[in-house]
């Protein structure tokens, strides 16, 4: 009886602890059930390249998210630079070039504009919220109207004049559609990503004061930590990954314009949140967050395979961010 008992407490607290994994295999095996064709392997290296872009950007925000603030510029940040690589990188032959005598580039080099140029606003960011104090959700509210201000001015420059940019460079569209190794490179890049931030995360000096500001901002000060230098720092690794998130999605689509990246904060926001990334700071990590990007492109690409209604779509998306937030909640009181 005793072992039963054992057993039913280890199980309960195994599912507590990796609920967000059980949630997205349950996710996967109901839309098989209504048709199979969704656990084949082309089926699933769509959502996994469709996913690629947000789980870059989701990584981003976590940066902030664990500090306790928020990040609502990073999506049009992901527009900015998809703007900025994408009107650089077009063929010669291209009718409506957005610099029509501009020569060959080397494909890195507007990309590593374009992440340069979220880099510093990241940085920005980051010294308004920590050196004159204003709240991370004010700073980055007006940083993402400044963003899609300048990023609006600079799409409707003559001769391009708002239009969307397309003819993208084949060496450029690559990083969005080609393969290595018969593996999607935007994957093979998001995987990169992912793994240089768990690193950061888990391993560095860096990592381990961003978890002691989320946990206790007055405690990481007594202990010695530099938070002014350390959000600064975050703020600016962030502005850097919507900039990677950015370039990437240009890419991926063959085009951009500077309604890109759209609503996408939310999004990434949410999928941290049900990721197990804390809104009261100090606790997530790099496989929820990832977890919870596969848990909305599962239920964007996938009940649109099946054929459910859209709305329906977001319905199921609002109860699942709900139902997230609301068990984080509880387990911040209980800890209290």
């Amino acid at each position: 009886m005793e072992s039963k008992k054992t057993f039913v407490g280890s199980s309960l607290q195994f599912l507590s602890q990796h609920a967000i994994f059980v949630v997205l295999v349950a996710l996967v095996l109901i839309i098989a059930m209504v048709d199979p064709r969704f656990l084949s392997f082309n089926i699933l290296r769509d959502v996994l390249m469709q996913s690629s872009t947000r789980a870059i950007m989701a990584l981003g925000v976590a940066f902030i998210l664990i500090t306790g603030g928020v990040d609502l510029s990073s999506g049009r940040m992901v527009g900015f630079a998809a703007v900025i690589s994408a009107s650089m990188l077009q063929i010669p032959e291209y009718a409506r070039r957005f610099y029509p005598d501009l020569p060959n580039l080397p494909v890195l080099l507007p990309i590593l504009m374009a992440i340069l140029a979220c880099m510093l606003f990241g940085m920005f960011n980051g010294i308004i919220v920590a050196k004159l104090q204003v709240p991370p959700f004010i700073t980055t509210l007006g940083s993402m109207v400044m963003v899609y201000g300048i990023n609006s001015i600079y799409f409707d420059m003559a001769p391009n004049n708002s239009q969307p940019i397309g003819g993208l460079r084949p060496d450029f569209t690559a990083l969005g559609s080609g393969h290595l190794f018969n593996m999607p490179i935007i994957i093979i890049i998001a995987l990169v990503v992912a793994v240089g931030v768990w690193i950061l995360f888990n391993k560095t000096q860096l990592g381990m004061n961003m978890y002691a500001i989320g946990g206790n901002r007055e405690a990481a000060i007594v202990s010695g930590v530099n938070v002014v230098l350390t959000l600064i720092l975050l703020y600016a690794i962030a502005g850097a990954l919507y900039g990677v998130a950015g370039v990437l999605e240009a890419a991926r689509t063959g085009g951009a314009t500077n309604n890109y990246g759209n609503m996408y904060e939310l999004d990434a926001i949410a999928a941290c949140v049900v990721g197990g990334v804390s809104t009261t700071g100090g606790v997530g990590t790099v496989p929820g967050v990832l977890a919870g990007v596969l848990i909305f492109g599962v239920i964007n690409y996938g009940l649109t395979f099946i054929g459910v209604n859209p709305y329906w779509q977001l319905i199921v998306k609002g109860l699942i961010i709900v139902a997230a937030v609301s068990f984080d909640i509880r387990k911040y009181i209980a800890k209290r």
